[in-house]
């Protein structure tokens, strides 16, 4: 079963009013393609900052930001994962986890998959559709549509070992070091 190309977003705010009204309801326009894996990223919204700023008709969707949310804040995105090609075996262990520089939390254990990382901040998963599974410093776990996942900064990586994509919404927040 082939996703649909696009993920609907609403954003509702307050007018000048008072009034709740709908302030984007379209397809999300922020959409990213990692070509060496297939993998499609939609940012959906990101905030820069807790208390979050609500104020205002900006499109915090529209932002240019790396997996881990900003300093203090928050990213909702939804990832779509089609299934893990062969030649992801053959990538150096520290594959992706040389991407996210920066935002790894400092008590980890070296990678063990070329998709494994970590990033420091608490995050919340429902899988949404397909089934994936995912992998840890020792174990890994099975997934299917209508799980759910809090993961604490910890060591995983993603992989597709169905033959259809699986589609996974994520709400990332900043955290301390654990």
């Amino acid at each position: 079963m082939a996703l649909p190309d696009c993920v609907r977003r609403v954003v509702t705010t307050v007018d000048e009013n008072g009034k709740a009204v709908v302030l984007f309801d379209s397809d999300a326009p922020n959409k990213r393609v990692r070509p060496q894996r297939a993998t499609v990223s939609r940012l959906l919204w990101t905030t820069k900052e807790t208390p979050a700023d609500i104020a205002g008709p900006v499109d915090r969707g529209n932002a240019d930001v790396g997996v881990a949310p900003p300093v203090g804040g928050s990213i909702f995105r939804v990832i779509d994962i089609p299934p893990t090609p062969r030649e992801v075996d053959d990538l150096p262990l520290d594959y992706l986890h040389s991407q996210h520089v920066g935002s790894i939390p400092k008590r980890h254990l070296p990678p063990s998959h070329p998709l494994m990382h970590a990033t420091r901040s608490i995050d919340y998963a429902i899988i949404m559709s397909g089934e994936i599974d995912m992998l840890l410093d020792d174990c890994e776990v099975h997934f299917k549509a209508g799980d759910v996942l809090i993961q604490q900064g910890t060591n995983h990586a993603w992989v597709n070992r169905g033959t259809e994509p699986c589609r996974i919404a994520f709400v990332l927040i900043d955290a301390q070091e654990p």
